[in-house]
C-alpha cells in the first residue's frame, strides 16, 4: 500500500526524473531502517549458478544502478543478487533527453538511456564501497559496455578496459552486446564479430584469473529481436568460449505489443509485460539447445510471481526485474522468490541447475 501511494507521486513526474529522485532519497531510506519497512522479509533459497552461492534465484537487473552507487540500498529489499552497470571506460551522458516513456497500460517501458554513466573508475570506488549486501551474501554482478564514440571495430578494447579494471571486484560480469540504444552495438552479435569479441574477452580473463587467483564467471547479455537459428548459433559460440551464461533478454525494438499506445512510436528499448512472452521464448529456445552446457538468466517482463515461475519452468536458473520492480514495487521481490520456492515444493526438487560449475 505504500508503495503504491508514492507510485501515484513518481508516475505525476517524468521518468527519468522520477528515477533519480528515488535513488538520490534511497541510500538515507536504508540508512534510517526504511527500506526494510517497505519490503518483506525473504527467508533463503540458496541456488548454486555459475560456480556461486547465490542466497536466492531473484535479481535486479542491469541499469536501475548504472553506476554501482546504492547495492547496499538496493540489496536491502530482498534481491539475491544486484547487477550494475552498464558501465563503460569513459564518462557518458547517454542519448538526448527526453528518453523514458511508460506506458502504463500495457505495464511498459521504452527507453533510449544509451549507456548514461560515471565511467569505470568511478563506478569501481562506487562498488568497493558498497560492502554490506555482500556480507548478507548478496552477489554483484558487474555490466560491462562500450562507449558510444568508440568504433564499433575497436570495440573489444573497451570491453578489455571495463573488464580489467571490475574485474577483482565483480561475482561475475556481465558483458552487453545486446542494447539497442548504442549505434551499431547489436553487431556484436553476429558470428564474426562475437567469436573475435569472445576471444579477446576469453585470453584476457585467463590472464586476470591467473594474476587475482580466481576465475570470475563471464555471461552474455542477449538481444529478443533475434531468429532462432541466430540465438542457436550465438549460444554455440558461447559454449565455445567458455562462457559461463547467457542473459535472455535485453529490450526489444518490436513493437507489435503496444501498438496504438501512447509512446509506442518512440525509439528506444521496449521493457515490461510486452516482452514477457518473447523472452521465455528465447529461454526456452536456449535451454533446449544448450542441453545444461551453461547457466541461462531469465529477464524480460516479469510483473508477478507467476511470471518468474514461467522463466524458471522454461530453463532459467536465475530471474531478474527491472521494469516490474517500477510498477509493481519492493514486494515484487518476495513475491517472486515464494512463488519459485513453491514450484519447488510442487515439482519436489531445486531449480534444475544449468551451468558446467555447479
Amino acid at each position: 500500500m505504500l508503495y503504491h501511494f508514492a507510485r501515484s507521486l513518481l508516475f505525476s513526474l517524468d521518468p527519468e526524473i522520477a528515477h533519480e529522485l528515488t535513488l538520490s532519497n534511497l541510500d538515507r531510506a536504508y540508512a534510517l531502517g526504511v527500506t526494510r519497512l517497505l519490503s518483506k522479509r525473504i527467508a533463503p533459497l540458496s541456488v548454486r549458478v555459475m560456480g556461486l552461492d547465490f542466497p536466492n534465484p531473484v535479481g535486479l537487473a542491469a541499469g536501475m544502478d548504472k553506476n554501482g552507487a546504492h547495492i547496499d540500498a538496493l540489496g536491502s529489499f530482498g534481491f539475491g543478487f544486484i547487477e550494475a552497470g552498464t558501465v563503460t571506460p569513459r564518462a557518458q551522458a547517454g542519448n538526448p533527453k527526453p528518453r523514458i516513456f511508460r506506458l502504463v497500460p500495457a505495464e511498459g517501458l521504452i527507453n533510449r538511456m544509451g549507456f548514461n554513466n560515471d565511467g569505470v573508475d568511478r563506478f569501481v570506488e562506487n562498488v568497493r564501497s558498497q560492502t554490506a549486501f555482500r556480507r548478507r551474501g548478496g552477489i554483484v554482478g558487474l555490466n560491462i559496455g562500450k562507449n558510444a564514440s568508440t568504433p564499433i571495430d575497436r570495440a573489444l578494447d573497451d570491453y578489455l578496459a571495463c573488464l580489467r579494471r571490475v574485474y577483482e571486484l565483480a561475482d561475475y560480469i556481465a558483458v552487453n552486446i545486446s542494447s539497442p540504444n548504442t549505434k551499431d552495438l547489436r553487431a556484436l552479435q553476429g558470428q564474426r564479430e562475437l567469436k573475435a569479441l569472445l576471444r579477446g574477452l576469453a585470453d584476457e580473463r585467463k590472464r586476470l584469473a591467473d594474476e587475482h587467483g580466481r576465475r570470475v564467471p563471464l555471461a552474455v547479455k542477449i538481444a529478443p529481436d533475434l531468429d532462432d537459428d541466430e540465438i542457436r548459433q550465438i549460444a554455440d559460440t558461447l559454449t565455445a568460449f567458455g562462457v559461463d551464461g547467457v542473459i535472455a533478454t535485453n529490450t526489444t525494438v518490436a513493437r507489435d505489443a503496444v501498438k496504438g499506445l501512447k509512446y509506442a512510436d518512440e525509439a528506444g528499448g521496449l521493457s515490461g509485460r510486452p516482452l514477457a512472452r518473447r523472452s521465455t521464448q528465447v529461454i526456452g529456445l536456449l535451454a533446449g539447445h544448450l542441453q545444461g552446457a551453461m547457466a541461462i538468466i531469465g529477464v524480460g517482463g516479469i510483473m508477478n510471481g507467476r511470471d518468474a515461475v514461467e522463466k524458471i519452468e522454461a530453463g532459467a536458473s536465475l530471474v531478474q526485474i527491472y521494469t516490474g520492480f517500477i510498477y509493481s514495487g519492493p514486494d515484487i521481490v518476495a513475491d517472486c522468490v515464494e512463488a519459485i520456492r513453491a514450484y519447488q515444493r510442487r515439482t519436489g526438487g531445486p531449480i534444475r541447475l544449468r551451468n558446467r560449475a555447479a
